[in-house]
């Protein structure tokens, strides 16, 4: 286990705890060294990742990217991160992180394929996140590390109001399915180093 120092935040918190990090780090670059910052973040699925990306940032790169096509994958080994393109996204976000635009796969949630390539540019914070965000691959790159925490009846209910807009073009009976046997299952193998390897730990629980 890595057991980093942590600290726990509330949803409302987050985004402007890690903020404030991130400008304590800016500042020690010396002004003629613009920085870029690199904040990782991860949780298991409808957790919050993208929500809180788009907080901190608007150039994020998602490791939804990097998955496999899904025809020719194993429907079990999907989510796995060998499956994923890691040493891509690592090679990727060391371009980014050095001030270079830099060209990554984009994947398709419609064909669950990768269907070409975006151009992101580099910018002063760039936000790492998805499901194996923390991986030892990307995590070396980042500066920040973020768990976003949620139970699974709260993210079980985010999935169907997303899946309900259309978004990933499932339906509701396969969501299921992928939920429990794939999805869960998988990131339960890698929910404890994740989060024993993060900065900050965010709470993302519904105020109810």
């Amino acid at each position: 286990m890595i057991d980093r120092p942590q600290t726990t935040l509330t949803w409302s918190d987050a985004a402007p705890a890690i903020l404030a990090r991130v400008a304590a780090l800016q500042q020690r670059a010396q002004p003629h060294e613009p920085r870029c910052v690199m904040v990782g973040i991860t949780g298991a699925v409808a957790a919050g990742k993208s929500t809180l990306a788009r907080a901190l940032s608007s150039t994020i790169v998602s490791t939804d990217h990097y998955l496999p096509d899904y025809d020719a994958t194993p429907e079990a080994a999907r989510d796995l991160p060998e499956s994923s393109d890691l040493r891509r996204l690592a090679r990727d976000l060391a371009s980014l992180r050095a001030g270079q635009t830099t060209s990554i796969p984009q994947w398709s949630f419609e064909s669950h394929s990768r269907v070409g390539a975006l151009q992101v540019p580099s910018a002063p914070i760039v936000v790492c996140e998805g499901l194996h965000a923390l991986h030892a691959l990307p995590r070396e790159l980042l500066d920040l590390r973020v768990f976003v925490d949620a139970t699974q009846a709260a993210r079980w209910k985010r999935c169907v109001a997303r899946e309900q807009s259309g978004e990933r073009g499932w339906s509701l009976a396969y969501l299921e399915h992928f939920f429990h046997t794939v999805a869960e299952v998988t990131y339960a193998r890698f929910a404890d180093e994740y989060r024993s390897a993060a900065d900050f730990v965010i709470l993302n629980e519904p105020s109810e």
